[in-house]
């Protein structure tokens, strides 16, 4: 399996994962990803970018089959209000296509919070940085990658 930049950094990390990989030429839904992984939709995170009123850029990763509300997101960030980034940003700020956005190793770091039902499961799945790759991990092993904040989001 090809390395991507983000297995790249656990490993020098010394981070516990399990990589995966399956044939994907377009952004994909949670459903698809979880059969092809050949596990349950509840383990599939989805990382999203936004900008707060204050002009700052935060990244959430919430349950892919979940949608991120906007005010527990801006509460979470200590914004008056939070919005998606448009999908033509996302490459030039993060480095990182929609469908291959993962929470490590974009261009800058930008505050980050997880959803906190990451926090009752054993493990969970989240972009390896590239269509069709995935980062088979828990909270714990994430938490020792980058800062992640765990709060309400969906």
């Amino acid at each position: 399996m090809e390395k991507t930049n983000v297995m790249r950094i656990l490993d020098a990390k010394k981070i516990k994962y399990t990589p995966h990989s399956f044939p994907c030429p377009e952004a994909m839904s949670a459903d698809e990803v979880a059969r092809l992984l050949g596990i349950e939709e509840k383990f599939v995170f989805k990382t999203l970018v936004t900008v707060g009123k204050s002009g700052k850029y935060f990244v959430f990763v919430v349950p892919a089959t979940a949608e991120l509300d906007l005010k527990l997101a801006a509460k979470a960030a200590g914004e008056k209000s939070i919005e998606m980034i448009k999908s033509k940003e996302l490459l030039p700020l993060t480095g990182y296509i929609h469908g291959g956005c993962s929470p490590i190793g974009m261009k800058k770091f930008f505050p980050t919070f997880i959803d906190a039902s990451a926090e009752e499961l054993d493990k969970f799945y989240f972009s390896a940085g590239k269509l069709g790759y995935q980062i088979e991990t828990d909270l714990s092993q994430l938490r020792r990658a980058i800062k992640i904040t765990a709060a309400r989001l969906c």
